[in-house]
């Protein structure tokens, strides 16, 4: 069994009170973590805040580039963790950890990119020969980065990187349901070399840490990904911080008349039940033109049946488990709800613990709270639409604005879903969730603020942009 103390400025702190980390498909404690004072989080900002890092970019380059190798190497060893504590089947997990090698590369190589830009001031009859110059620096404070469960380790690393690759100090909140994968990259951080003020995780109990992580006055920037009700909590508590919040999503995938249904009906499973359908940009409704309704279904039925869903830890199988038994109760309530109120279960809405099936619902209507809400599991709505303006209109009919697919081959309505619909992200004939580590992303309305999240975005929003002009 793990059992991890905080992880201080590089230090390791060891507490008596724990958090018991469980592995969901048996329920058996795999780790603990200790469980952090109010005193932690503040000795831990306050540390951040007065060290004044000075790494070089090759040096930053260097400490991202080598802990991709470690990472890379330890990939098996990593992958299993991962599904220790989340329950995630190691196909995923190992996909993940993949993904959190492509963040340190494209961190690494961002570290390299000079960010300074030259104006020319002579370009009006009242201008002057001189040149206004820009340069990014490092924030003042340090960062908060609160994390959710669904990716262990990408969510973490998707923070943590590009704040080493700008210099800054961030101290890392990760969910409590898994921890362990934070705890191993602030490890492999500290063995690449990375200083240990610049980075500290801290476990413990939101009710009583919360208030210090989102107020501290060593704070200047709180990066969140979690549900809407906390980050909203999270905009109203860290007054005159910058914020970055990616809040979740209700994405659709839009199947026009054209499409081509089995690669529409691959896209569909995939984007439902990769990752045990937690993904905020995870297929949380299909949305069918009635031309292709039936042929689309039958062949979603036929990959959703393909799927094989178990013991995360068998390398066959394709999904685990979700996050815990109280989520599986949730989706098998909500899709009792939907049947009751006149849809068609079609497959699965099994459930052991916090093992739930791939589950297929046809005759779904936009006002079910299936598909109103974020159903943040591995649930295929089915909903009909006669026309592309009703598309659009039950596309845009959520608080959400997450992402969205396409399926079509029609220029004229990919052009028009791109330029209407009400989302961050079109992917045509891809999934929702389909982005580069380095483009940006993030959402709209309860999804989020605008701002973006991606490497790139998030080094820009870890700096401060500063002007100076010369006379030459």
């Amino acid at each position: 069994m793990i059992n991890e103390p905080l992880r201080i400025a590089g230090e390791k702190v060891a507490r008596e009170r724990v958090i018991e980390v469980r592995f969901p498909y048996t329920g058996e404690v795999v780790g603990t973590v200790a469980k952090a004072t109010v005193e932690d989080v503040r000795r831990a900002f306050e540390i951040a805040r007065r060290y004044r890092p000075a790494l070089t970019r090759f040096e930053r380059y260097r400490i991202l580039m080598k802990a991709g190798e470690i990472i890379a190497a330890r990939r098996d060893e990593i992958a299993r963790l991962i599904t220790l504590e989340s329950g995630l089947c190691l196909k995923d997990t190992l996909y993940e950890v993949g993904r959190a090698s492509d963040v340190l590369l494209f961190a690494a190589n961002q570290a390299l990119v000079d960010d300074g830009q030259v104006f020319s001031c002579d370009l009006t009859a009242h201008g002057k020969s001189r040149k206004v110059y820009t340069l990014r620096e490092p924030l003042l404070g340090a960062i908060c980065a609160i994390t959710p469960f669904n990716h262990p380790l990408n969510q973490v690393i998707h923070k943590v990187a590009p704040a080493v690759a700008t210099n800054n100090r961030i101290v890392l909140k990760p969910s409590e349901k898994t921890p362990l994968a934070a705890y191993l990259l602030a490890d492999v951080l500290y063995e690449a070399g990375l200083p240990g003020p610049m980075l500290s995780v801290v476990t413990g109990d939101p009710r009583e840490i919360a208030d210090e992580l989102l107020t501290s006055e060593h704070v200047d920037l709180v990066t969140f990904t979690g549900g809407v009700a906390i980050g909203k909590h999270i905009a109203a508590k860290a007054v005159y911080k910058r914020q970055v919040l990616e809040l979740g999503g209700n994405d659709p995938l839009i199947v026009m008349d054209d499409a081509d249904l089995d690669e529409a009906a691959t896209l569909a499973a995939s984007g439902s039940y990769k990752n045990s359908g937690q993904r905020c940009t995870a297929i949380k409704r299909m949305l069918v033109h009635t031309a292709v309704h039936d042929d689309f279904v039958e062949r979603l039925l036929a990959k959703t049946r393909a799927v094989r869903h178990g013991d995360p830890l068998d390398p066959a199988t394709d999904m685990g488990t979700v996050i815990d038994e109280a989520a599986a109760i949730e989706f098998e309530r909500r899709v009792d709800e939907a049947v009751a109120r006149g849809a068609r279960l079609l497959h699965g809405n099994q459930r052991r613990g916090a093992l739930y099936s791939p589950t297929v619902l046809d005759r779904v209507t936009a006002d079910m709270p299936l598909v109103a809400q974020e159903t943040f599991g591995p649930v295929s709505p089915v909903l009909r639409f006669a026309s592309i303006d009703e598309a659009i209109a039950l596309s845009n009919a959520t608080a959400y604005g997450l992402s969205s697919a396409v399926c079509t081959n029609r220029l004229d309505t990919i052009t028009r879903l791109v330029r209407e619909l009400n989302v961050g992200t079109v992917n045509v004939r891809e999934v929702p969730g389909y982005r580069l580590e380095l483009t940006p992303f993030g959402g709209i309305k309860d999804s989020g603020l605008g701002y973006k999240e991606g490497v790139l975005e998030a080094m820009k929003s870890f700096t401060n942009t500063k002007t100076y002009s010369l006379p030459w």
